[in-house]
């Protein structure tokens, strides 16, 4: 088959005159696309700075407790006059040293930041621009998408064209977020080094030139080593621009700096917000940069009137012009949300949360114990004598262990579980803890919340090993819960501009002990706060029955208990573990007890029901058996199956009848002649 032979037809060479209509459109269209661009961003408005979206904090009734955007926690504008020039200088040497020769954007910056991230490993400098960080800042939230990017690259051209040079520096040095709270270099200036911005130097405006691109890492409150490593960079920078010799930077970078010992909150419930941030941090990773930048919105755990309730029985109940401090902390027991948090008297003076200080618990740890006991089938009736007593616990030298009672009063009697949990009585405490077996103690306290270390010594009964007021109410919550143990927790919800859905905390409650125990302890720890009971002197606080323990050592002051829906432990003493007077050693009870008294009225609640599989039986405390109609004083315990006791008191036995006399008259007489 032959090919029919074809050939392409021949293309006309185009003329000069086409050659430069095709160039020149182009040109002409992208020339005129760019002068309408520009014309427009020129006539346009910029818009109110009131679009920068903040992040907020919130209660769990929707009552805001803490906003962080530049609007809300700038401490005042500051002229660009009255900022130091070396903090101006410092600032654009790091952060854009060609700002007052670029229209908006500068590549050599650009590059040169690239550079020298690749270089470090980690983002040392950025490649924006001065006027779009503050773009950014004012205009924009901080969704990390295309659109926020050409938007930020729009209003940085259009404040170039409305906005002079200075006033762009002006109001980024006003505005930008510096770490801890701080927006602005004059917040900034209070914050880090408690003065006002004029009065820094050159050391200390390097040291706040470097904190805007990582305030999180680089800040020198928490990271002093890193800071340090960024001022030394800000300060080559400087020498690189001409603004300082190398003899001045050297200078500044070993001149010693003195921060701020005074935090000024910036929100409502400090040591409750300050938790929240952190909860954020580790638990749902959003670092605080983002946080205070803005558009996040976060749904927390705080009941507003627990958390005056709180702080209101702390302050009415500290003696003033005191260094004594306190902590208070209360959560729900079904879920573990916490509803109020005092870390210390005065945030202000001291940031530090004690809700989360290892202090020995005392007394306190006793419920513990006896959980241990009664999951081993221990009588709420058995008796042991209230004495001084010295316990054979091991082999050697330290083998003697003698036990004090508080002021070395003991009651001189066998004393039952209730009442030893009443008087908080040592002997019973340790010969229970010996009879059961510390570890197994240990094993459950564990079980129940407790996270720190515990050793399995005769002392562990009496509350020797530091634990947390978290961790004790944690604790105390399983009790509270009908044995579920719970986490504790801050954050209910977050909706964050930067994840892709929104968060949810998702409670879980885990069985870890029997619910007969879990009541069986309740219902015990009631005699507490009853005649005899070491908190009996503050029960007339209280509008409802409690279950509850105080716990005292030379140290620490403590009071843990709960009702079906809260649970509070406060904590009392000093920073430096001095001793407490006879006073201070007190005064834990008083601040629980206002503080539940407000929280039985505001959410009410009807007490535990025994579950099945419980016995309940009336008792004499005297004798730890069975009450008869003559005994004075009686007290209702609840036993397990077995443990219960089935003989009469001996003390205060039935009358007995004539025939009941005759018999047991004529039983001996009997047994004599017929050899029984």
């Amino acid at each position: 088959m032959l090919l029919h032979s074809f050939s392409l037809p021949k293309m006309r060479k185009p003329n000069r005159k086409t050659l430069i209509l095709m160039v020149a459109w182009p040109l002409l269209a992208g020339f005129t696309g760019t002068a309408l661009l520009l014309f427009g961003l020129r006539a346009t408005p910029l818009p109110e700075d009131s679009l920068s979206d903040p992040t907020e904090i919130e209660a769990a009734d929707g009552t805001r407790i803490a906003s962080w955007s530049w609007t809300a926690n700038t401490e005042r504008h500051v002229p660009l006059s009255e900022i130091p020039k070396a903090l101006q200088e410092a600032t654009l040497a790091v952060e854009d040293a060609h700002f007052y020769h670029h229209r908006a954007f500068s590549l050599p910056s650009l590059g040169r930041a690239l550079l020298v991230d690749i270089k470090s490993g980690h983002v040392v400098e950025g490649g924006s621009t001065i006027t779009q960080q503050l773009a950014k800042n004012l205009f924009l939230s901080q969704q990390r998408t295309l659109s926020r990017k050409i938007r930020e690259a729009l209003y940085a051209i259009q404040l170039e064209m409305h906005e002079s040079k200075d006033t762009i520096l002006n109001q980024y040095l006003n505005v930008i977020y510096y770490g801890h709270g701080a927006y602005g270099v004059d917040a900034a200036a209070e914050t880090y080094f408690g003065k006002p911005v004029e009065e820094l130097n050159l050391a200390e405006s390097a040291m706040i030139a470097g904190l805007p691109r990582g305030p999180a890492i680089f800040s020198p409150i928490e990271h002093p080593a890193a800071a340090k490593e960024r001022q030394r960079i800000v300060l080559d920078r400087m020498v690189a621009c001409h603004y300082i010799t190398w003899q001045q930077a050297n200078a500044a970078f070993n001149q010693p700096l003195h921060y701020a010992t005074h935090h000024i909150p910036l929100h409502q419930a400090p040591y409750f917000t300050t938790t929240v941030m952190e909860e954020l941090a580790h638990r749902y990773h959003l670092s605080s940069d983002e946080l205070y930048r803005g558009g996040t919105k976060v749904m927390t755990t705080l009941d507003p009137l627990l958390q005056q309730a709180a702080e209101r029985a702390i302050r009415s109940t500290l003696p003033a012009n005191s260094s004594l401090q306190a902590a208070l902390v209360a959560l729900d027991p079904q879920t573990g949300a916490i509803r109020a948090m005092v870390g210390g008297r005065s945030y202000m003076t001291s940031p530090y949360n004690r809700v989360f200080a290892e202090r020995q618990p005392g007394s306190t740890f006793k419920p513990l114990l006896y959980t241990t006991a009664l999951e081993q089938h221990w009588s709420p009736a058995r008796q042991i004598n209230s004495e001084l007593t010295t316990f054979v616990a091991g082999i050697g030298a330290n083998a003697l262990y003698t036990v004090h009672d508080y002021g070395d009063f003991y009651a001189g009697r066998p004393l039952t579980l209730r009442e030893a949990l009443a008087r908080s009585d040592n002997i019973y405490a340790v010969s229970t803890n010996l009879a059961v077996n510390p570890s197994q103690v240990v094993a459950t306290a564990h079980r129940m919340g407790i996270t720190t270390y515990l050793g399995s010594v005769p002392s562990l009964a009496l509350g020797v090993y530091p634990t947390s007021p978290l961790q004790m109410a944690t604790a105390y919550a399983t009790l509270a819960n009908g044995g579920k143990r719970v986490e504790p927790y801050a954050v209910e919800e977050v909706r964050s501009a930067t994840q892709n859905e929104d968060i949810h905390a998702n409670p879980t409650a885990k069985q870890v002990i029997s619910p007969q125990v879990a009541f069986q302890m309740a219902d015990l720890m009631r005699s507490v706060m009853q005649p005899g009971g070491t908190g009996y002197s503050v029960s007339h606080y209280l509008n409802g029955p409690v279950a509850a323990k105080t716990g005292t050592t030379d140290t620490d002051a403590w009071m843990v208990g709960f009702t079906p829906n809260l649970v509070c432990a406060v904590w009392v003493g000093y920073d430096d573990n001095r001793p407490l007077n006879l006073m201070e050693s007190h005064l834990a009870s008083p601040i629980w007890a206002k503080f539940m008294s407000t929280a039985q009225l505001h959410m009410p609640y009807s007490w535990y029901s025994p579950p099945s599989g419980l016995i309940t039986r009336q008792i004499d405390p005297l004798s730890g058996k069975l009450a008869t109609d003559k005994c004075g004083r009686t007290e209702t315990d609840y036993f397990q199956p077995g443990t219960e006791p089935v003989e009469s008191c001996p003390l205060h036995p039935h009358p007995q009848t004539p025939v009941q006399k005759l018999t047991r008259g004529l039983l001996p007489w009997l047994r004599h002649w017929f050899g029984g």
